[in-house]
């Protein structure tokens, strides 16, 4: 912003953990505001990272709620950057009812993580992908989920950079779109032009001017209606509508039976012998442990075992 604005404040926190989404009316731009305070400092306590991995997985936090205010969600949406130089894998999701989990992996041989996604190596990848539940499915449903995957060119320095064009090219409209991390908050901003003649002619280009003066500080001190009052009160905000945003794993002990029985019986046996006759999976997003013993473990895979060789019913 400029000079004649007043600094901004921690009016933040009266805004946390929410995804907002808003209307620009005069301009004819469509919005999505998404501030994690709560949230995201749960997701960065389950491990130290680096200061630069650590705003690098706030802002792809922040970008995986947000993408679920644009898109059409109804299971997950997860944003995932593999990499083969520091960084190895940075992973955020979001469901379709507002809980966040997210994760950073780092080389063994350690290294300084860079910010800039063009030195996260050659073959570095970074995908949003969107997982539905199956057509015309229903609670119980075991059938797989309809999923859908874009990958996002690096050829910007910043994940901001990234998404804005991955959008802009993807959907064939003009789009902005603006993260940011710090160790307590993390938080995102994406417009973008309404399809077809909405707004002024000069209305994309006046929101886009308004959007450049925005500062990362701004982003994350400002709670959602000063930033919109302040930004683009000129032309007419419309709230339409938003939801609460939280922490929160899907994680299951089912979850980790069915991976135990995919690992098959003598590797998962020889974990239990290992550890003194009990097995136990941590879940790296939320720190809970799963603990299995012999018995339990010979039980997965006799009960397994009888699924499979159960003869089909006549239909």
């Amino acid at each position: 912003m400029n000079d004649s604005s007043p600094a901004p404040t921690d009016a933040a926190s009266q805004d946390h953990d929410r995804l907002t989404r808003f209307l620009i009316e005069g301009a004819g731009v469509r919005g999505v505001h998404v501030h994690l305070d709560q949230t995201w400092r749960q997701i960065r306590e389950r491990s130290e990272y680096p200061p630069a991995a650590a705003e690098l997985l706030g802002e792809a936090a922040a970008a995986a709620a947000l993408f679920t205010g644009h898109a059409k969600v109804e299971g997950r949406l997860s944003v995932q950057l593999r990499g083969d130089g520091a960084l190895r894998t940075l992973f955020a999701e979001c469901t379709a009812a507002g809980t966040l989990r997210g994760i950073a992996q780092l080389a063994e041989d350690g290294g300084e993580v860079s910010r800039d996604l063009r030195q996260l190596g050659p073959d570095a990848v970074l995908a949003i992908t969107i997982e539905n539940p199956p057509i015309g499915g229903r609670a119980g449903d075991d059938r797989d989920p309809a999923r859908y995957q874009g990958l996002v060119a690096l050829d910007s320095d910043s994940l901001s950079g990234a998404f804005e064009d991955y959008f802009r090219q993807s959907e064939q409209l003009p789009t902005r779109l603006l993260l940011a991390a710090d160790g307590e908050r993390a938080a995102g901003l994406m417009l973008q032009k309404l399809p077809g003649d909405g707004g002024d002619e000069d209305g994309w280009t006046r929101a886009g001017a308004l959007f450049d003066t925005l500062q990362a500080g701004e982003l994350l001190g400002w709670d959602t209606a000063t930033l919109l009052t302040r930004l683009f009160h000129e032309d007419g905000v419309q709230l339409l509508g938003g939801k609460p945003l939280s922490f929160a794993c899907s994680c299951s002990r089912e979850r980790v039976e069915a991976m135990l029985v995919s690992l098959g019986q003598e590797e998962a046996e020889a974990a239990a012998a290992a550890a003194d006759g009990e097995a136990q999976v941590r879940c790296e997003f939320c720190g809970q442990s799963y603990r299995f013993n012999s018995n339990q473990i010979s039980h997965l895979f006799a009960v397994a075992a009888s699924e499979v060789a159960a003869p089909d019913r006549l239909q």
